[in-house]
């Protein structure tokens, strides 16, 4: 079903997304997650990674709500060109927190919106954390804890992972899942009226 003209679209089933937008007084009218393939392409960097699925993402979910914005986003973790999405599995998540630990990484999530008649509007925004030196101890507690699921590197710093992080440069919300400053920006150049002050 179509969204009445001045509806906003979250295409995006992660409750971090959601809890950001309410923390800055935004509701969604409707959340409508896009269900698109994130494999990346041969030499594709993280940084046009991002960018290409938060903008396929939007696109695919404002073709069914033509009449809404649509707001997506995408998320990931890269050391390097080395591209960190969601672990399969402990080993997996394992594999990658030893790789993050006690080193520098970037965290880039791209945020696109499409308007009611079309116009898109997108950001990359990159982020830059460094983690402790992570011992075998605290990752065996980590990873059995199980905070590694459905995350991009298999952390999710506003939780337990919080606690390895020494230094932070860039959007601490885009860490954990949406750029509020640039999301908000967006929606107003787009047209966007809802929320704070609306």
């Amino acid at each position: 079903m179509s969204r009445p003209a001045g509806a906003l679209v979250l295409a995006s089933a992660s409750p971090r997304r959601l809890e950001l937008l309410r923390q800055v007084g935004i509701e969604p009218d409707l959340v409508d997650p896009a269900d698109i393939d994130e494999t990346p392409q041969r030499d594709e960097t993280p940084r046009r990674l991002v960018a290409r699925l938060a903008i396929g993402k939007a696109q695919a979910v404002s073709a069914r709500h033509p009449a809404a914005h649509v707001l997506a986003a995408d998320t990931i973790v890269a050391v390097g060109r080395r591209i960190l999405g969601k672990p399969d599995d402990e080993a997996d998540a394992r594999r990658m927190l030893t790789l993050l630990s006690g080193r520098p990484h970037k965290v880039l999530t791209g945020v696109a919106v499409i308007a009611p008649e079309g116009r898109t509007a997108s950001r990359v925004v990159e982020s830059r954390i460094t983690f402790k030196r992570i011992t075998d101890r605290e990752l065996d507690a980590f990873i059995a804890g199980g905070d590694w699921t459905d995350a991009s590197g298999g952390y999710k710093i506003h939780r337990l992972a919080g606690a390895f992080v020494t230094d932070i440069s860039g959007s601490y919300t885009s860490v954990v899942g949406l750029p509020l400053y640039e999301t908000l920006n967006l929606l107003g150049g787009l047209g966007w009226r809802g929320g704070p002050g609306a």
